[in-house]
């Protein structure tokens, strides 16, 4: 069960990405780390990805998490190009962690939002849309087809609209749930308090508290990275609530090492950038399901890092 997952503390959870719709890559991440050892996995809410993502599995054990969010929020938003005002630099194509953008297009089922390209853009012709589904006809479709956990990302200023969603979604599931929350809009005081308010008639322990350091920035492997990860946890560690603690938002190799060192009590990482990142040589081949050499040197490197974080995971 996820919650004896949990409660191990050496829970790796796999981000492919709330927005990521791209069911192929999904498939062959999933395949590829769960057979390095990872058994929970962040995915798309949306019916093909789950079922993508159960491919992967290949009758392994996995707990599958679907991710929504609130407007404002960067990992449901979409990049799309003003081609009036876009000047044909490619900067935004050779910085995109996804290769989502081709020939100044934006290929939308590939795009996280995590906003590279809008960092580079001197001619302001990149903007972001929010993808703001109807909870109503998304969730139960895939209630349905059998999940262990739903996440809400709750990290925009609309404080109204994340405890309608979160409400919504305590009516229809009785399982576990989890909160990515960070500090970008909220002061440490407000997140809590949002936290605090989210939880209050819930049991203890049935709630995940993924705190995002950083959303989306897990490119490089150093201490200065993961650092906000371990501060947002940090926060949500001193405020001793009867929560699973989760950390997030340019994690790599070096939280757990980082995170003990401050004396951080947690439950579990979840990674995702730095985790695609490393394996994106091989996932992105073709053959990669198939591929037996690709796909076993792509292991290597998955092995390393599943091991890493969940052996130094220590409980002080």
């Amino acid at each position: 069960m996820l919650k004896e997952l949990l409660d191990s503390n050496k829970c790796f959870k796999l981000v492919c990405g709330a927005g990521n719709e791209d069911a192929l890559e999904v498939e062959k991440l999933v395949a590829l780390y769960s057979a390095a050892g990872c058994k929970f996995f962040d995915l798309s809410a949306k019916p093909e990805i789950v079922d993508a993502a159960k491919r992967g599995l290949q009758g392994r054990e996995g707990y599958l998490c679907v991710s929504i969010g609130i407007k404002g929020d960067p990992h449901v938003r979409k990049a799309q190009i003003d081609y009036e005002k876009c000047a044909g630099c490619h900067k935004c194509e050779e910085i995109c962690p996804q290769k989502t953008i081709k020939h100044c297009k934006v290929l939308a089922p590939r795009c996280i939002g995590c906003g590279k390209c809008f960092s580079v853009c001197r001619h302001g012709a990149i903007s972001f849309k929010t993808e703001n589904a109807d909870l109503r006809e998304v969730l139960p479709p895939l209630i349905e087809k059998g999940i262990d956990c739903i996440e809400l990302h709750a990290m925009g200023e609309n404080i109204d609209e994340a405890l309608e969603k979160w409400n919504f979604i305590n009516e229809i599931y009785d399982g576990i749930l989890s909160i990515c929350t960070a500090r970008g809009h909220l002061s440490e005081e407000k997140m809590i308090g949002l936290i605090k308010k989210m939880i209050e008639n819930r049991k203890p322990f049935t709630t995940i508290v993924q705190a995002d350091g950083f959303p989306m920035s897990g490119g490089k492997d150093d201490y200065k990275t993961t650092l906000q990860a371990v501060a947002t946890a940090e926060i949500v560690q001193n405020a001793k609530l009867p929560v699973y603690i989760m950390l997030s938002g340019g994690t790599n190799s070096r939280t757990t090492e980082l995170a003990n060192m401050c004396g951080i009590n947690y439950n579990g990482i979840a990674v995702g950038t730095f985790a695609r990142k490393i394996v994106s040589r091989w996932v992105e081949r073709e053959d990669f399901l198939n591929n037996e050499y690709a796909f076993n040197e792509a292991l290597k490197i998955a092995e390393t890092l599943v091991e890493t974080l969940c052996e130094s995971q220590t409980i002080v």
